[in-house]
């Protein structure tokens, strides 16, 4: 372990073993929840942990789960996830809900066993080299070979998790040092010299950024994930500064929440199924500022064709994002929440008003009048995009959290279900990883026992953790699991329909289970509904319901989800429904 960190000595310090000075750290820094599945390499944790009766320990079925609930619990509450696996084959369990949160900058702290010290090297029972293959997913990792080193680290590993571009960090513990004894140390003092992330805007910046904003005709907030991971205070910030300026807002899949969508002013999200006002509004805007964006190629498009003619200006914290796949004109390396309060306090200062935009927001209503999201209804079958509708006008005036897998059904929720405040939305973005949906819900349940927790699966990837479903069982944990099922691997189809000649490779599910008697047989309750008459009332006895769920939405097996911009395009060569008109250009008419 680095000896870079540095403390004031500590009047309290006491002597105990490795895995009491584990559990020790996590309840000092208030880690209420944690997520784990026990093996031999971490036993002596777990012992510790069985008399520790403030930390409430949620057993998962696979180490996979574990990461993607501490990825749900992050991501709603703010606080970093925590994770406790064995070595070997539990690390790499890890490997993906790691690589998950770091593209999706969601602090997390996995703490993995490991081979006693003397038997690193020699290819010991489920011993696998555990920092090195973390180390390209992770934010930081540690190997702890020092019982002595082992508290600070801890406190180290959440203080780099949660500060600068939150991340996961992992800490591996070998068992002799669990077994070990040595002194614990406090938080209080623990920094890393070598760490000073910038939270603070340069006046300079700011300054330049208002100017642009007083010249802007077509200006357009590009907002992000970072506004939500910057805490409630960002959002707020956002609200105040686009009441004070009046500029259109769009958000990355990431950043729903961030700012209402019941506002006059929202665009909708952007992006390869976004909206057609707001990918049309971000290629003909002449100023672009992002917020907590990163400029992701399913944002951009194509990107020599990405917002031509906008000067654009790049709030983040993580200089390493700035200027790595779009020129920006202003750079500002910064906190978001921080960011904005002095953009927010610049403009104020020089009492000025912005040009006016009326013009600009008339040709975003005709853009918005395309109602591009508009589909044809059915009566004797489910449109996907009907059931997320209906699911929301049911559940938009409760306390109510959804998660989602991968696919489809994921561009749907964000495309039909609204969301009017942060940490509300849960979802794999970066790594788009199926089975994220069930045990990122676990995890937001277990931070919020009273809400409603829903997943909107899909029938392919709900099947990649199902398992999961017993973890809600045995831990009583309501969620619900609402799958539009269409038999097919959704996305998969739309793409080889689209792109290869619809030559339908593997991606049918020519076997599927009952998903009624599945959940009946993990201890839950099912339910199905293939019939539109009776969607609202199926949906009622799932939010009613006092236990988890599993509710199989049988659903139109054909349909595609538009708008589309297709992989390599630019912005205004969108893919529109029939029903829209589906003024698709040049791109579009090569693929249809």
């Amino acid at each position: 372990m680095t000896t870079e960190t540095q403390t004031k000595p500590e009047a309290d310090a006491r002597t105990m073993t490795g895995a009491e000075i584990v559990i020790e750290a996590l309840r000092e820094q208030g880690v209420e929840v944690m997520f784990g599945y026990p093996g031999g390499a971490v036993l002596p944790i777990y012992d510790a942990l069985y008399s520790a009766s403030d930390i409430r320990h949620v057993l998962v079925r696979h180490e996979q789960g574990a990461g993607h609930a501490a990825e749900g619990y992050a991501r709603t509450t703010g606080k970093p996830g925590v994770c406790l696996v064995t070595s070997g084959p539990g690390a790499t369990n890890m490997v993906t809900p790691i690589a998950d949160a770091m593209l999706d900058s969601i602090p997390m702290v996995v703490i993995t066993g490991q081979v006693p010290t003397h038997l690193i090297g020699t290819d010991a029972f489920q011993e696998c080299d555990t920092t090195g293959i973390t180390r390209a997913c992770s934010k930081h990792n540690y190997l702890v070979t020092d019982v002595d080193e082992l508290a600070r680290t801890i406190h180290e590993a959440f203080l780099i998790a949660r500060s600068g571009r939150p991340g996961p960090v992992v800490i591996d513990v070998p068992k002799d040092v669990q077994f070990a004894t040595g002194t614990y140390v406090g938080k209080k003092g623990i920094h890393k010299p070598t760490y000073h992330p910038q939270t603070s805007p340069h006046p300079d910046a700011i300054a330049a950024t208002v100017d642009l904003m007083l010249q802007a005709r077509r200006p357009v907030f590009y907002t992000g994930g970072g506004v939500i991971n910057s805490g409630p205070e960002a959002s707020k910030l956002l609200r105040e500064l686009q009441d004070l300026t009046g500029i259109p807002v769009t958000s990355t899949l990431m950043g729903l929440g961030a700012f209402p969508a019941s506002h006059p002013d929202w665009l909708g999200m952007v992006g390869m199924h976004g909206s057609f006002e707001a990918n049309n509004a971000m290629h003909d805007c002449d100023l672009m500022l992002c917020v907590g964006a990163r400029f992701d190629d399913r944002v951009t498009g194509r990107v020599d064709a990405f917002s031509p003619t906008s000067k654009k200006v790049h709030i983040d914290i993580d200089p390493s994002s700035v200027n790595k796949i779009v020129r920006v004109d202003i750079p500002i390396i910064s906190d978001c929440a921080e960011a904005l309060a002095a953009i927010i306090k610049e403009l104020k200062a020089r009492k000025a008003k912005l040009q006016d935009m009326s013009g600009w927001k008339q040709e975003i209503d005709i853009w918005r009048a395309r109602q591009c999201f508009a589909y044809t209804g059915s009566d004797e079958v489910i449109k996907p995009q009907y059931a997320v509708e209906r699911l929301y006008e049911l559940t938009k005036d409760r306390e109510t959290y959804i998660t989602t897998e991968v696919g489809q059904h994921q561009m749907w929720a964000a495309q039909f279900y609204h969301f009017e405040e942060p940490h509300h939305w849960m979802t794999s973005g970066g790594l788009g990883t199926m089975g994220y949906g069930l045990p990122a819900a676990v995890g937001v349940q277990a931070a919020h026992p009273d809400g409603l927790v829903i997943d909107i699966a899909g029938e392919a990837s709900i099947q990649m953790v199902m398992q999961e479903f017993s973890t809600a069982i045995q831990h009583r944990l309501p969620v619900k699991v609402f799958i539009l099922n269409n038999e097919w691997m959704g996305m998969v189809r739309q793409w080889q329909e689209l792109l290869h000649g619809e030559r339908y490779s593997h991606s049918y599910s020519e076997s599927l289970p009952d998903f009624v008697k599945l959940a009946e047989a993990l201890g839950g309750h099912g339910i199905r509904c293939d019939n539109p008459a009776e969607l609202d009332d199926k949906i009622r006895e799932m939010i009613d319901h006092p236990g988890p769920v599993l509710f199989d939405c049988c659903v139109e097996k054909g349909e595609n989800c538009l708008p589309m911009i297709p992989s390599g395009s630019a912005h205004n060569e969108m893919i529109l429904g029939e029903i829209v008109g589906n003024e698709i250009g040049e791109a579009g008419k090569k693929l249809v």
